[in-house]
């Protein structure tokens, strides 16, 4: 079934056939009409989505794409994130060039979407995948995103229990990752009352907004959460969790550093809440995800992948280490000293 509205978390598609690919195209095209985009790139979107749905049924194993709204200071735009897991190319910028082909295709999908749509990144290694990131606005895009990440609900749901958001509140930058207790739509609930709660909440640090997020939650039935702020002033990250939140620090050449969340469920109990600082260095990446996602993950096995844009290694880390047997979150943040 595709989506007539598609929310602000996105919705996802499992692409492996033509027919899918062609439904697919046709809710992007109503998702840039709903945000309002030109009619020109409305056309770009479709053909930007015609091309990606294209790959993944002449490439792909496990392909999916993930389409969401895309707001940034009072703008909007399409995202589009697709994965898979094979058999991936050895080298990404040459299968980007007009021409080039593995298949006796005219060698221009690649192209096309680069072409078309106003930021595009892909990370791809033979034999593990490929990772596709692209935006569409009108005009030219917003600047990159420090912090990016995705939701994936279990099989056979619609809506995902986890979930996260990013703010900028009083020169703080943070992020929230949440898993909403069980699954379906209570559990989205749950994690949609945290995340309107984040956004909205006074500024303060990570365990001010915590206790917030607490009381805000109480009328649902709770959730695990955990929110970072890293300071590039300081080369610090102030952090404050509740339950089975893991969340990572990797930076060059040291081991990943994990970071501590406290035991209890937001919205229930009364648990002990306690603000942690962490060395964060320049170039230090921050790595948060729900129990849904397998922790044995390590980014030294993606060659070039810490220094990519955040939501490149969510996705790729998804694919890899999400489990379809539960919900599933991953968000990635990386600050230069200077921000």
């Amino acid at each position: 079934m595709i989506a007539d509205v598609v929310p602000d978390h996105g919705v996802w598609f499992r692409v492996d056939n033509g027919a899918t690919a062609g439904g697919v195209r046709r809710a992007a095209e109503r998702l840039g009409r709903q945000l309002e985009l030109g009619a020109s790139r409305v056309a770009d979107l479709a053909i930007v989505t015609a091309e990606i749905t294209s790959n993944l049924v002449k490439h792909a194993r496990e392909g999916a794409l993930l389409m969401r709204p895309a707001r940034r200071d009072g703008r909007a735009g399409v995202e589009l994130v697709a994965i898979d897991s094979g058999p991936g190319m050895a080298d990404l910028t040459l299968s980007s060039a007009d021409g080039h082909s593995t298949v006796g295709t005219l060698g221009i999908g690649l192209g096309a979407i680069a072409r078309q749509s106003s930021r595009f990144d892909g990370y791809s290694r033979p034999g593990r995948g490929t990772v596709l990131t692209v935006q569409v606005w009108d005009g030219p895009p917003p600047e990159p995103d420090w912090a990016g990440g995705l939701a994936r609900p279990i099989t056979g749901e619609q809506d995902s229990g986890d979930g996260y958001a990013v703010r900028m509140a009083d020169g703080r930058r943070q992020v929230l990752v949440c898993d909403g207790l069980g699954h379906g739509p209570l559990a989205a609930a749950a994690t949609g009352a945290a995340v309107a709660a984040f956004r909205s909440a006074p500024a303060g640090p990570p365990e001010v907004v915590v206790r917030h997020l607490h009381a805000a939650i109480s009328h649902t039935r709770g959730a695990a959460l955990a929110v970072a702020e890293p300071d590039p002033r300081s080369g610090t990250l102030h952090y404050a969790g509740l339950g089975n939140i893991a969340a990572m620090i990797v930076a060059t050449g040291e081991r990943r550093r994990g970071l501590v969340s406290l035991p209890g469920i937001a919205g229930h109990q009364r648990p002990a809440i306690r603000g942690y600082d962490y060395p964060f260095p320049s170039g230090a990446t921050l790595v948060m995800h729900s129990d849904g996602v397998v922790d044995r993950w390590d980014l030294d096995d993606y060659s070039g992948l810490a220094g990519r844009p955040p939501l490149l290694a969510a996705a790729t880390l998804l694919r890899d280490a999400g489990t379809r047997r539960d919900d599933a979150c991953v968000l990635v943040a990386r600050l230069a000293r200077h921000e």
